[in-house]
């Protein structure tokens, strides 16, 4: 069975595929939030969603009622939105996904989404996701990449993950689009445990210009670096107001001050945007 809605099947060039998930691996929304964020600011078009009747247990991923006009009520149902644009100042064009982890039939689910990525011609997939960790606030935020493929591993410089576990929608697409011999990779963002409720803008950031830098590509981003300072600024109260908070705060920033970078290989933006056209290329046998 298809569960994908087509309103419109798009002809792309050489397209990328972006995608985040709301719920297990989106620590402080902030890998929703920056796929939303990049979406918005490509004025990415919608072309198709995944119908969400058979993925979502809805007592658990609730429907939300809102007002049309102050008058007539209507309910939005929890959605895997697809769109597309063109991205700017590249050969590329980039399919956009962004939904709720489902609930349901996993495996049903992965074959929908691989089934649209190759039939769009996706040439790679980057998936984003944030995760809680022992990190302060007021430092850079770390953004991990990784990917399963040894060869682009080498090439983007990117980690090999070694989690066990559980996993998330994350995963599970992961190791299907590797069956389909599709290119994928994560961009994982660490967010300070202590603040796991709050909404992160300062990690959703980091994840748009790590991705835009992936892409070779530009967005303005004055905004969200507004959001992160005031994001910065109002937990540094809450924390100053609690002695032991601070100074476990200041236990964290010590660590990440004193850790020793003097073996990472540092790659700027444009070598790293030019590694992966040689590689797509190099995956179309160009």
């Amino acid at each position: 069975m298809d569960y994908v809605r087509w309103q419109d099947r798009p002809q792309l060039r050489q397209p990328v595929l972006i995608a985040a998930f709301e719920g297990w691996n989106d620590a402080a929304d902030a890998a929703s939030a920056a796929v939303q964020y990049l979406r918005d600011a490509w004025s990415a078009q919608p072309f198709a969603t995944i119908d969400h009747e058979d993925f979502y247990d809805f007592t658990a991923t609730r429907p939300q009622v809102r007002l049309v006009n102050g008058i007539t009520r209507q309910i939005d149902w929890p959605a895997t939105e697809l769109s597309y644009a063109a991205l700017p100042g590249t050969a590329h064009d980039v399919v956009v996904l962004l939904g709720h982890e489902p609930q349901l039939k996993w495996r049903t689910f992965t074959e929908q989404v691989v089934g649209v990525a190759i039939d769009l011609g996706i040439e790679m997939v980057v998936i984003l996701g944030a995760l809680l960790a022992d990190v302060a606030h007021t430092r850079p935020v770390r953004v991990t990449g990784t990917a399963a493929d040894a060869e682009l591993v080498r090439r983007l410089h990117l980690g090999r993950s070694t989690y066990e576990g559980p996993t998330g929608i994350v995963g599970v697409l992961h190791d299907a689009f590797s069956k389909a011999h599709l290119p994928s990779a994560s961009l994982w963002a660490a967010v300070p445990h202590y603040v796991a409720s709050t909404t992160s803008p300062k990690a959703s950031l980091a994840l748009v210009e790590r991705t835009t830098q992936l892409l070779s590509t530009t967005v303005d981003t004055d905004d969200l670096k507004l959001a992160a300072a005031d994001y910065e600024r109002q937990v540094s109260e809450v924390v100053a107001a609690d002695d032991d908070v601070t100074a476990y705060v200041r236990r964290l920033e010590t660590s990440a001050d004193d850790e020793d970078l003097a073996d990472m290989e540092m790659v700027t933006g444009e070598a790293l945007a030019d590694e992966l056209e040689r590689y797509l290329r190099e995956q179309r046998g160009d």
